[in-house]
Formats: structure tokens, sequence, C-alpha cells
């Protein structure tokens, strides 16, 4: 089973206030494998719909020629109400490869997938002989399941050969030569005018001299002026050059822009956390009325770091909520956890908000005891610099937005125990990579709950806790 190829002609994806990308070529083969990525809202599911004639590009056209068949399954999958977020991937993948497909369309696959289900996922996709295209941001499947990355950036879409390792090496190598380069011209360039100084404090001298000379009836020398004009000329020429050269270098390094790296400043140090344990439980057992897990002997001491592992469904987040003493849930045992003002927590939906305040009035009201300027100071380490960035509505924020504000309250009121869950899910891939810069540095303890195990593993966890009760050092 195979299909024709399939025909991108100066394809466009535009928005009356936004540009995604426009001038897509190329033709898709039988048996291709690619990875769509690139920022949120930059067009990627828009380009998977448009495949299907869902949608009509902005501009150019997308051949489609014979009876092919296309299995498509969404992000946000509709219907299935009774059933988990896992369950409906897989009921929705089910449907989808039910009809044989010869181009297997999907988006996001892997949000709401336990660690068992994402394994299960991996092994299908890998063992599919169709046309796989994905529009993703986990590493672990870029790295394992595609051989081409289309990367939409800069209002364009450029096709790499490889999986995400392979781009982000050349990407790096490609950055590092621009950079080495454009070092090189900054050095010519004061070379340059170094030679220039010179020129012109040797032709002062001359005029000094000739101007003594007419002062004693000697014909003057125009010798040295006209050299220094010489020189002058040379030099624009030459500086003319430079700048050209490095407009274009800096043209082609904006292209190959990497996240920006964050390096925030936490309100508290390791030092201050003195707690031998933050968390002890032990002969736990929480739910709702009825137990839902029990026999719990769980301790994180204080810089520890901790994931929570289970199966959907599980009850990892009825104990995350029972450890941030949420009132709906019942627990018995011996339980002493953080005052819940030392406890901080993330979560997808950036529940820690108000979309009805400015980002500036979001810090300011954690730290009110700060200077204005110390405030503008805090946001700009968050990539918040412009003045309608800080008082933007969180509202009105894009979801990598609303992620590197949640983080930047943690660095500025920071707390003895970090509880992350799911924060990945929706993440592209450099929101993801902010995340991660954040939580490398942060100073306390960490339970996360999260199937993302590159992830936990960038983020330094070490310890595991199994649903069942086990703990695991690796």
């Amino acid at each position: 089973m195979s299909h024709k190829p399939i025909s991108f002609q100066n394809v466009g994806v535009s928005f009356p206030q936004k540009i995604c990308f426009e001038g897509f070529t190329t033709q898709l083969q039988y048996g291709s494998r690619i990875a769509i990525i690139g920022q949120n809202g930059s067009g990627k599911s828009t380009l998977l719909k448009m495949l299907q004639e869902m949608v009509e590009p902005s501009q150019g056209e997308i051949r489609v020629l014979g009876d092919i068949v296309f299995g498509y399954v969404p992000q946000v999958i509709e219907g299935f109400d009774s059933l988990s977020g896992g369950q409906r991937l897989n009921e929705s993948l089910t449907r989808a490869l039910a009809l044989d497909p010869h181009v297997l369309l999907l988006d996001e696959p892997t949000n709401h997938l336990d660690l068992r289900n994402r394994r299960s996922l991996m092994r299908l996709l890998q063992s599919y002989s169709g046309t796989l295209i994905i529009v993703s941001h986990d590493v672990e499947l870029l790295r394992t399941c595609v051989d081409t990355l289309w990367h939409i950036e800069n209002d364009k879409v450029h096709i790499f050969s490889g999986n995400y390792d392979d781009y982000m090496r050349e990407v790096s190598m490609k950055r590092a030569s621009l950079e080495q380069d454009l070092s090189r011209l900054d050095r010519q360039k004061k070379e340059t005018h170094q030679s220039l100084m010179k020129e012109q404090t040797r032709a002062a001298k001359s005029r000094a001299k000739g101007e003594k000379h007419i002062e004693q009836r000697k014909w003057p020398t125009i010798v040295s002026n006209e050299k220094a004009r010489r020189a002058v000329e040379t030099s624009g020429r030459k500086k003319a050059a430079i700048d050209s050269k490095k407009q274009d270098l800096t043209q082609r390094l904006s292209e190959l822009r990497l996240p920006e790296i964050l390096k925030p400043k936490f309100s508290l140090m390791a030092s201050d956390i003195r707690s031998k344990n933050l968390v002890s439980i032990e002969e736990g057992a929480c739910g709702y009325g009825t137990i839902i897990l029990q026999e719990i002997c769980l301790s994180v001491g204080p810089q520890e770091r901790l994931a929570l592992r289970g199966d959907n469904g599980s009850g990892k987040t009825t104990l995350v909520k029972a450890i941030l003493g949420d009132s709906t849930v019942t627990k018995s045992g011996q339980w002493r956890v953080p005052k819940r003002e030392d406890i901080g927590y993330l979560d997808q939906h950036y529940n820690t908000l108000d979309p009805q305040k400015t980002a500036l009035e979001t810090i300011y009201d954690l730290v009110p005891t700060w200077p204005h300027a110390d405030i503008r100071r805090h946001l700009n380490d968050f990539l918040f610099r412009k003045n309608e960035e800080v008082n933007a509505l969180v509202r009105t924020l894009s979801g990598g937005e609303k992620a590197r504000l949640s983080l930047a309250q943690i660095a500025a009121k920071t707390p003895k125990l970090l509880v992350l869950d799911e924060i990945t899910n929706n993440l592209d891939l450099e929101t993801r990579a902010h995340a991660i810069q954040v939580l490398q540095s942060y100073p306390g303890a960490m339970m996360a709950i999260s199937h993302d195990e590159d992830f936990l593993k960038s983020i330094n966890v070490t310890h595991f806790y199994n649903i069942n009760q086990e703990l695991e050092n690796e």
C-alpha cells in the first residue's frame, strides 16, 4: 500500500494580525516520517488540517492525487466524556488506524499519556509503515519515531533530515560558527578604526609642521593631508564592507535563533532550608471519603527531587492534593508536610495566575516591598521586557508567557517544596527549555508528576516513588 506524492506549492498560513509561514514548497513521499515543530501558535495544527482539506491554505495549494486515506487524531479529542485523556487518545487512535490509512496525522499524541501508554505508542509508531506526520514537543518521540523535521520559524518552514538531537546539534554548530565570524568582524572593524586614528594623528602632526613652515616662509607640504584623505576614504570603504557583511551574518544568526537562556535569582537559598525531611508520611492513606491510596510511606528531603510514578487514574494527583492540604481530600496516618505557604504548585493550567491582573501586578502581589525597578528587573529575567508585555493582562498572554510568569512567581517568593503537575503538557520546545533552565537551578525540594522521562532527567530528578509505595534511587 502506497500513495502518490503529495505536493505543496508555495503554501502559506496567515491570520489577520499574524503570518505563520509562507512560500512552503515540497513533496511528501510515501513512507515519510515527519515531525512538525515550532512555537505554539505557529501554524503546526493548521498544517495538519490543510492536508485533509479541513481548512484552505492562505496562499498556494496542496495537491493530493489519488484516493489517499488519512487517519487523524487531533490534539483536543471531543466526545468520550467518560474516558480519561489517555483513554480518549487510545480510542481515537484505534479508530484512525481502523481506516488502514496511507497517511497518519497525530497532533501532540503523548499529552496525557502515562508511561506505559507512552511506550506502547512509541512501539506502534516505530512499526507503522505508512506516511507519518506528527505535531509534537515530545523530545523522546522526536528522537525515536521520525527522521525529518519541519521547523516553523521566522515565517518559514525549514526542512531538516534527521532527528531532534541531530537538528539541535547542527543549529548549535552553525550558531557557533556565525558568532565566531561576527567576533572576527568586530576585531577587523576595531583594527580599521585604530589604523585610521593613527593616520589622522600623523596628518595632524604634518599639518602643524606645515603651518610652522609657512610661518618660516617655507613651502607647505600637502602630501600628508592628501594621504590622510585617502586613508579616510579607504577606512570608510572597509567599514562599509564590514558593516554589510555583519548585517548579513546577524540576519543569518537570527534565523538560527535558539531559546534565550533564563538565569533567575531565587529569593530562597538552599542553606535556608534546615528541615531534615520536608515531607514525611508513615502508614498514610487518603481519598475522597473512600480510600484511594493506603500504606503510603514517603519522605522528601530538603533538596531532594522526586517523581511520582503510576498509571493514569492511579491516585498521583490525589496524593499531591493531600500534601497541599486540599480540604476535599481525607487522610489518615502520620503526615508531616510544610505549611501551605511554603509549598509552590505549578500545573499545566497555570492556576496560580489571576487572569485579570497584569504581569507586573502578579509579581507585586507576592513581594509588595520590592521597589518598582526591582520588579521590572525580575520580570526582565523571565523575558518580560517591554512595557506592553509587563502591563499585559494574564488572560491575554500566550501559553509560553503564562509558563514563564508562573516560574517568575516561584523565583520571586521561593517555596521550600515545589510540586509540578504535568507542566510540560502543551508547552512548545522553547518554553519547555525555559522551564528546564529555571527548575535546574531551583534550590528547594521538588515533587513532580510527569510521564516525560527526558524532562525528569533534565531537571535532575533522582528518586521515583511508585504508587505501589516502592522508592527507587536511579
